[in-house]
């Protein structure tokens, strides 16, 4: 009996070490896929970069009288594909679609949060005759729960920054950036926040459609809105409310005077913007904020600016998966 007994208690000990070692197994795998452990997927280490400096780099390329090519659908597709299947964790299967249209994926490691984060960046940019399209950056840290979206970088001057700043403040995040800047191309045709058939457009559908809430910063003149520092809007749409209250509140708390669009009447409420509409259709939370330029001119004010975004980003990188 007491053989028996023994015996059980060693296949017992056995089965549990397997299922432990298939664990071990199965999260090393998950984490090569999304690029873990400081690596990318084919497993070299990711390149440590200062992130906000690597955007504003390349935004301060962006003039308008730059180049802007319109994407065809497929190429918009294509994109805002690879995009989701990066954030279901298959950065393998996105790199062919990228591919097709002339997009690069990178890993990078922020030397400032040491997170990892995946850059989609147009190749053509590097070029004589860049296309204007976008660029991409996708938390791999952790399961990504929000964005962050500027669609006029340099024309709505260091929004760009504001932008790196909040998608590093919390975890979780997708910076969606505009590749060209508005007055770029014809017709207003780089004027991201506007047009439908645009590179930023189908990421931001992509992102509303998986129900990721969105802040998309602008920014404008003083003199647009006298004594106001911020103008706060859910856009169209109202399921956004409860954040762009807690925004407002944590704004105000830090001596900025802001403009509440759901209790009154604002200027710049931004009820045309495209993404704020699709995720209205989505019943998604959009918040659409726009900051007078003597804030984003001011390093303390932005960083003022970022601690209080960081408020609704934080509670939303928390957020139950659902």
């Amino acid at each position: 009996m007491a053989k028996v007994r023994a015996k059980a208690i060693t296949v017992a000990a056995v089965t549990v070490a397997f299922g432990l070692l298939v664990a071990a197994l199965s999260t090393y795998t998950i984490a090569r896929s999304s690029g873990d452990n400081g690596r990318t997927s084919d497993g070299a280490r990711a390149p440590e970069v200062p992130l906000e400096r690597r955007i504003t780099d390349f935004t301060a390329g962006l003039a308008p009288d730059g180049d802007y090519r319109e994407p065809r659908r497929a190429e918009r597709r294509d994109v805002a594909d690879a995009v989701g299947l990066i954030l279901d964790g298959h950065p393998d299967r996105a790199r062919p679609l990228l591919a097709d249209v002339g997009f690069r994926l990178r890993t990078l490691t922020d030397t400032g949060t040491g997170r990892r984060y995946a850059e989609l960046s147009d190749r053509t940019a590097d070029g004589p005759d860049p296309r204007g399209w976008a660029r991409v950056y996708v938390d791999l840290s952790t399961a990504v729960r929000w964005s962050v979206q500027v669609p006029h970088p340099v024309s709505d001057a260091d929004t760009e920054r504001l932008g790196a700043r909040v998608l590093l403040d919390s975890p979780g995040g997708v910076l969606v950036l505009a590749g060209a800047h508005r007055r770029a191309g014809e017709d207003d045709a780089a004027d991201a926040a506007h047009r439908t058939d645009s590179v930023f457009d189908a990421v931001c559908d992509e992102l509303a459609r998986r129900g990721l809430p969105g802040v998309q910063i602008h920014g404008f003149a003083d003199d647009s809105v006298p004594g106001r520092d911020v103008v706060a809007s859910t856009g169209e749409g109202r399921a956004g409310r409860p954040d762009a209250r807690r925004l407002a509140a944590a704004l105000t708390a830090r001596h900025f005077s802001v403009c509440r669009a759901w209790a009154r009447d604002c200027p710049l409420e931004g009820r045309d913007n495209v993404q704020g509409r699709r995720a209205a259709t989505e019943h998604v939370p959009f918040l659409h904020i726009e900051f007078a330029r003597s804030v984003r001119a001011s390093d303390g004010q932005i960083r003022n600016a970022v601690a209080a975004i960081g408020t609704v980003t934080g509670r939303w990188a928390k957020a139950d998966s659902g």
